[in-house]
């Protein structure tokens, strides 16, 4: 696996073999559930936009849970840091409904992998982004580099606000003070709100994504586990610098 940071080793620990095969059999169970229904919906509609054949990514990808949703793909990549859980990718969810023409699983922390430049025309990410690794500029500009002019990357985060996320007193005084502040000030205090990226609201994906990408469309979406931010960015430009993000104690 390419070289693990904190977060990658984290993701490695928790799916263990015995946890992958049950997150697999969970898969079975939520093809009646709305929200992962509007997930494939959503990821299907991004795919539709092109209008062509594309190759595609999926950063985080777990058992492939959202490889049946892909239309027109040449190419699919999955990209997770556990390698149970890429055992249990090799037979996804709805595998006869799959049209991808090539899949490629790749074991490797979505933070130092490295692909070659301009190698997708989509990147996406349910259910990881903000979620269980941070979404910071690094981020941000590694996917920019993968993607190749006019390529998409469409990704999920937990919303700050989410109701999912435990309100300790000072996250409940901070968020109170924060329409009343600005400048320099506000910013810090939007950056511990948001745990460097830990979670992500429509200010702290705007500030990751643009530049180098440009959003096409921003949502939330609110489900039985979290309330979600959707977000679909394009690339109209150069990559930018990375950063590092973390989650503290708010």
């Amino acid at each position: 696996m390419s070289h693990a940071t904190d977060w990658g080793r984290r993701a490695e620990a928790l799916y263990t073999t015995a946890y992958a095969r049950k997150y697999r059999v969970h898969d079975d169970e939520l093809r009646g559930v709305e929200t992962y229904r509007t997930f494939c919906d959503w990821l299907t509609n991004v795919c539709e936009r092109f209008g062509r054949t594309i190759d595609v990514l999926d950063l985080g990808c777990g058992t492939g849970r959202y490889f049946a949703a892909l239309t027109n793909v040449g190419e699919l990549v999955g990209l997770d840091a556990s390698a149970a859980m890429l055992d249990e990718a090799a037979h996804p969810v709805d595998a006869t409904r799959i049209t991808a023409r090539a899949i490629r699983l790749v074991r490797g922390d979505l933070l130092t992998h490295v692909f070659p430049n301009e190698s997708f025309d989509l990147v996406y990410s349910i259910g990881v982004l903000a979620e269980h690794t941070p979404l910071d500029r690094r981020v941000v500009a590694n996917v920019s580099g993968w993607l190749r002019s006019g390529g998409r990357f469409a990704f999920t985060t937990v919303d700050p606000d989410s109701w999912s996320v435990r309100r300790t007193v000072r996250r409940t005084v901070g968020r109170a003070a924060l329409p009343f502040m600005s400048g320099g000030l506000r910013r810090r205090l939007h950056r511990r709100l948001v745990g460097d990226g830990a979670y992500a609201d429509e200010a702290w994906i705007r500030d990751c994504v643009e530049p180098p990408l440009t959003i096409e469309s921003l949502e939330r979406l609110d489900s039985e586990a979290h309330l979600h931010c959707l977000c679909v960015a394009r690339k109209t430009g150069q990559g930018g610098q990375g950063g590092q993000g973390g989650k503290d104690g708010w």
